[in-house]
């Protein structure tokens, strides 16, 4: 699923494939902004990504969907 965080005075989101469920992301998310720590997710490659939970805009969290693989047409 893809994750997208908006950073204050920053033009760029970042955004992360994770490999947790939106709900665990989530909540990970708002432990970090109520507790004014740092928000520390990891991605589906096993990297972490840490954003102060201060500077942190907004958080977008996709629907999770499954991987599609293949060319096939969708009628």
């Amino acid at each position: 699923m893809d994750v997208r965080i908006g950073i204050q005075n920053v033009a760029r989101e970042v955004v992360i494939e994770s490999a947790d469920t939106a709900e665990q992301v989530s909540k990970t998310v708002r432990e970090a902004i109520s507790g004014s720590t740092d928000l520390v997710l990891t991605d589906a490659k096993g990297r972490q990504v840490i954003v102060p939970a201060g500077v942190i805009g907004y958080v977008e969290v996709g629907a999770e969907e499954p991987r599609r693989v293949g060319f096939a047409a969708q009628a």
